[in-house]
């Protein structure tokens, strides 16, 4: 993971996970809209995943 994408994970979350595909972007949408912080920490997760 990037510098780039780390700062895209904790600024909006859903942008950090574009390319994992649709269901890791559903996700991350709900958790942000549910709360910033579930959010970007759901993001970071994918992202050092792959």
């Amino acid at each position: 993971m990037g510098l780039a994408r780390a700062i895209f994970c904790v600024i909006f979350p859903p942008l950090a996970v574009y390319d994992k595909g649709c269901g890791s972007i559903l996700l991350v949408v709900l958790l942000t809209i549910a709360g910033w912080v579930p959010g970007v920490i759901a993001a970071i997760i994918i992202c050092k995943k792959n």
